[in-house]
């Protein structure tokens, strides 16, 4: 079956450790973007996610949402261990246990339109998955995991080195302010999404935090607004959140400029409460409607 729209990549199982708490949850690139797209009542969206079997339930989770789910088996699950002292802006952290990379046969009988690569860490994707993918889908991709390598548990930046290769097959690329220039060597969006568009790439969003973000495509600029939010609580997951809104509406046929709006009115509201987005459509164009007045 040919899907609109697909997210390829790891539900995590995350420990959070506070003074005095410990949690479980499910975190990473795909849980936030399901349960976004969840939250805007798409109708035809397919999740493929890699869990250790005692970790499916978060997978059986977006499955209860109503949602197509190809679960790939695997040793074990991503897991990230993230270590907060009494300063919450002092975080450590570990990858505990790493899933098995996807390969073309996990991959083969996945059609979608618009395929969005949620990557964790660098070796989620070959090459020669990207090339199978790009062959039969429209490839979108988030660059985080491609800048991060895992040595003995710990997490390192790193530029991708088969970025001029890859960048070829993938259409539609994000990246934050620290990502674009690991990536690039640029520290000015303008300059840097030129570059990653000479490498291959036909749209490049930038996500610049409180500046709003950036979408190069076709020749053109667009300058996307930041919303004000009345307080930010969480922002883990708000890029995914972006990219959700973001290929969401572009899969309907927004233009660049009102998906890149929409994603970025999502991202307002996701930044208000702990967890994965938990907003509705109507608030995301109430947020825009408020805007344009």
């Amino acid at each position: 079956m040919n899907h609109k729209l697909c997210c390829i990549g790891y539900i995590t199982r995350d420990k959070i450790v506070t003074p005095g708490n410990t949690v479980y949850m499910p975190g990473g690139t795909a849980f936030y973007f399901a349960k976004a797209v969840s939250r805007l009542q798409a109708e035809d969206f397919l999740l493929v996610t890699a869990l250790a079997e005692e970790d499916r339930a978060a997978a059986d989770d977006i499955t209860n949402e109503g949602f197509e789910v190809k679960l790939v088996p695997t040793a074990h699950s991503h897991s990230f261990e993230n270590i907060y002292g009494d300063n919450p802006n002092d975080r450590r952290q570990r990858v505990t246990a790493q899933a098995d990379p996807f390969c073309i046969e996990d991959l083969k009988d996945v059609q979608a339109d618009i395929i969005h690569l949620g990557t964790l860490l660098a070796d989620d994707f070959s090459l020669e998955v990207i090339k199978h993918l790009a062959s039969k889908s429209t490839l979108a991709a988030d660059v985080q995991g491609f800048l991060r390598k895992v040595e003995n548990e710990k997490v390192y930046p790193v530029d991708w080195a088969e970025k001029k290769e890859a960048l070829k097959y993938i259409h539609t690329l994000k990246a934050n302010e620290s990502e674009m220039e690991v990536l690039t060597g640029c520290s000015e969006p303008h300059e840097a999404a030129l570059l990653i568009a000479d490498w291959g790439v036909k749209t490049v969003l930038l996500t610049l935090g409180d500046k709003g973000s950036l979408i190069y495509s076709g020749g053109q600029f667009y300058d996307i607004p930041a919303y004000p939010t009345l307080q930010v609580v969480d922002a883990t997951g708000c890029g995914d959140t972006y990219m959700a809104g973001y290929l969401y509406k572009r899969s309907q046929g927004a233009s660049y400029e009102e998906a890149g709006c929409f994603a970025a009115a999502m991202c307002t509201i996701k930044l208000q409460s702990h967890g994965p987005f938990n907003g509705t459509e109507e608030a995301i164009n109430a947020i825009l409607s408020g805007v344009k007045h």
